[in-house]
């Protein structure tokens, strides 16, 4: 089998065969090229030490030397090279407490995860394949190298790396190495909330996201996202749904695009039903409050993953008014606009019709024509340029202040009845206009605008 390698890779590889060393691109980057995926990054190991490795080349960052890992520079980018090396007892089910350098592949290549990441490759020497990864990628299984049990024990991390993996290659776990995982899924409470998230977006952002289920029924949510096994348990009796609330999760977040804020979104966006959730004389489930309740549990799940600011603030946005639903007037949609903020429109859009696509068929169409023409509503109050924020008000608090008002809470108020006066009537959005129905707010004894 021949692999093209850039050319870069390929001048630090023969540099080390030519210094009489051995060296391979090794792991994702050769797994994704037999796939036909195009590799993220490049990794090459060596039997060279980290020493040898940066008197070779002329320009090098020590990453991690301790770990055998130099970062050599070419054209601008870098490579990582790292030592063959053999890693030695994990203490914490997360780091080796020492690295052991070796000048043989195999024991390199022993280390590694899983049978597909366990490959190396040269143009000298061509597919290196101890473990028979091309015959895993063959199967679409994914197989822990040598024994699962021990590779999770070593990095419990693996466990939810192996569900990411089946997720995006489309692969299935093998049966021993899934085995493992649900007898070892507890050992996951030991790594970091950054490594989780990382994968866990890896998994939303992938084409098979319904994979969650995997890590529902070996165990792993149960230890880093409870929440989701509480909504795996919870029916929902009404003509609406046609299964638990946690599969109908799996089904919206199939029916979205693979953006990291939505796919977030869709996975929360009846998180909050399990607590609210009330059963009528009828014995028909209803979730009332459940967008609030929903904003309250995403806001405590990704704080506790460590996702930034900015994301958490859009997610939670979409949560809360995922259950939004405008009377078919420009009124109503400009209103809708407001609450939920212009650039968030279009992506609540999104999230609504995965959520009714995800739902039972009862009255589907006419959910989803209904949403259809808000959306072309919202688009024709755009075309309109109809205002829908305070930015967009044809007077500020400075024209106000001009206009004889003191400066103080007053002023908020008073915008905020202009405001609102405009999403009623938008030609009202004049500076004349405003002006004078300021001062007709500010003089008026019947009007309390504080």
């Amino acid at each position: 089998m021949q692999i093209s390698m850039p050319e870069n890779v390929r001048k630090i590889i023969e540099k080390l065969e030519e210094a009489g060393f051995e060296a391979y691109a090794v792991g994702g980057c050769i797994r994704d090229s037999i796939l036909g995926r195009q590799p993220n990054d490049w990794d090459i190991t060596t039997s060279a030490r980290p020493l040898e490795i940066k008197a070779l080349f002329r320009r090098t960052v020590d990453t991690g030397l301790q770990h055998g890992t130099v970062t050599v520079l070419l054209g601008g980018e870098g490579y990582e090279v790292t030592t063959y090396r053999i890693d030695g007892e994990y203490e914490d089910g997360r780091h080796p407490k020492e690295v052991v350098f070796t000048s043989n592949l195999t024991e390199d290549l022993r280390r590694r995860d899983f049978t597909i990441n366990a490959m190396a490759y040269s143009e000298r020497d061509g597919l290196v394949d101890v473990f028979d990864g091309m015959g895993d990628i063959g199967k679409g299984v994914i197989r822990c190298v040598g024994n699962a049990e021990e590779r999770f024990t070593e990095d419990a991390l693996r466990m939810l790396r192996a569900v990411r993996f089946s997720a995006q290659l489309g692969f299935s776990i093998e049966e021993s190495t899934r085995e493992a995982i649900a007898k070892l899924a507890g050992n996951l409470s030991k790594i970091s909330a950054e490594r989780i998230q990382a994968e866990m977006t890896k998994l939303l952002m992938s084409p098979h996201p319904e994979e969650l289920r995997t890590a529902y029924e070996t165990g792993i949510t149960a230890v880093i996202l409870p929440e989701f096994d509480r909504m795996m348990g919870t029916e929902q009796h009404t003509p609406h749904h046609f299964c638990t609330v946690g599969e109908h999760t799996l089904w919206a977040l199939i029916n979205v695009r693979a953006d990291k804020v939505l796919r977030l979104a869709m996975l929360f966006h009846d998180m909050g039903k399990p607590a609210v959730r009330a059963a009528d004389e009828k014995g028909q489930d209803h979730f009332i409050g459940h967008p609030e309740e929903s904003v309250r549990v995403a806001n405590e799940v990704l704080h506790r993953w460590k996702f930034d600011n900015d994301t958490i603030n859009k997610v939670k946005c979409l949560v809360r008014f995922h259950d939004l639903r405008p009377a078919l007037t420009p009124r109503s949609v400009r209103r809708m606009a407001h609450k939920v903020g212009g650039a968030m429109m279009p992506l609540l859009f999104e999230v609504q019709r995965a959520d009714i696509l995800a739902q039972s068929g009862c009255r589907r169409e006419e959910k989803l024509h209904s949403l259809e023409m808000v959306g072309r509503i919202y688009e024709e109050v755009l075309e309109k340029g109809q205002c829908l924020s305070m930015k967009e008000l044809a007077v500020s608090g400075k024209d106000l202040i001009a206009d004889g008002m003191e400066p103080g809470k007053e002023i908020g108020c008073v915008l905020e009845a202009l405001l609102n006066d405009v999403l009623e009537e938008p030609e009202h959005n004049t500076k004349e206009y405003l002006l004078t129905y300021s001062r007709e707010l500010r003089n008026s004894p019947a009007t309390n605008i504080i």
